[in-house]
């Protein structure tokens, strides 16, 4: 277990008041996981990389530490290294509610299950615990941006007004994508794309997953040089007012993308 001092902490008060996000769904349901094979992606990459856990239990008061030992090959539960607190512990295991808060590629995760069980994993204790059925990843401005598959190009259609006054739809490359916004390719000259300019009504196909609907705001404008020496431009635009459902779609693309990538990394594809 990591060295943590959980009961030097509670000593020195109660400390900043906690944010669990989680808990206030009317302002951030739209950020929430309920798919089990994106909840169990994100909860074995947090296995893989070691990250480290805050349990919350007490209703706030008590906490420790953790990291995911294990996920269970049927998807159903996980296993989590004991605090190094023994009170803490006995604490955790008597408590009917735990809110587990972690952050992964600088990501804000949150989720919360009923209890926890003690149980044994490679000759030592460990708690075992159910796979939560809801996960909060909030990325909110620092979203996780995702570099768009070279292989599989992404395309935005937006609607612009032509120089002439004519309206018409351009297809733009996708260079990058997150929760907030896109990078694309900025349009030949004859269309207007400046900085604030709003372009409604954009379609974005994500392949396997659906269709985003957004308003997109144009951020900033800048020149880039390829290896050939050609110049262009390239832009960064924010989604203006995202639906929650359409955020979803985001999340549950990149996600994909990186299990693909993962998948691939790891000779498995």
């Amino acid at each position: 277990m990591k060295d943590a001092t959980e009961q030097d902490t509670r000593e020195e008060g109660n400390g900043p008041q906690l944010r669990f996000e989680l808990m206030q769904a009317d302002d951030y349901g739209k950020y929430l996981l309920h798919s089990k094979n994106e909840i169990l992606f994100i909860l074995r990459a947090m296995q893989d990389k070691g990250s480290l856990i805050t349990v919350y239990f007490n209703q706030g008061n008590d906490f420790l530490l953790t990291t995911l030992l294990a996920v269970s090959s049927d998807g159903n539960s996980m296993l989590l290294d004991p605090g190094s607190n023994a009170e803490m512990n006995r604490r955790a295991l008597a408590s009917d509610k735990l809110t587990f808060i972690a952050s992964h590629d600088k990501v804000k995760i949150q989720f919360a299950v009923k209890h926890l069980a003690l149980t044994e994993f490679e000759g030592r204790k460990a708690f075992r615990a159910a796979i939560p059925q809801e996960l909060l990843r909030l990325q909110r401005r620092e979203f996780y941006r995702l570099t768009a598959p070279i292989a599989h190009p992404l395309r935005c259609s937006i609607p612009v007004k032509l120089a002439d006054g004519s309206q018409s739809i351009i297809e733009s490359t996708v260079i990058d994508i997150s929760g907030g916004g896109l990078g694309v390719l900025v349009p030949p000259e004859g269309v207007e794309f400046e900085t604030d300019h709003l372009f409604e009504n954009c379609r974005l196909e994500l392949p396997e997953v659906g269709t985003v609907l957004a308003t997109l705001r144009v951020r900033n404008v800048f020149e880039f040089t390829l290896r050939s020496g050609a110049k262009n431009k390239r832009s960064g635009c924010e989604f203006v007012d995202l639906p929650g459902n359409m955020l979803t779609l985001i999340q549950r693309y990149i996600i994909r993308v990186e299990r693909e990538r993962k998948a691939r990394e790891t000779g498995m594809m």
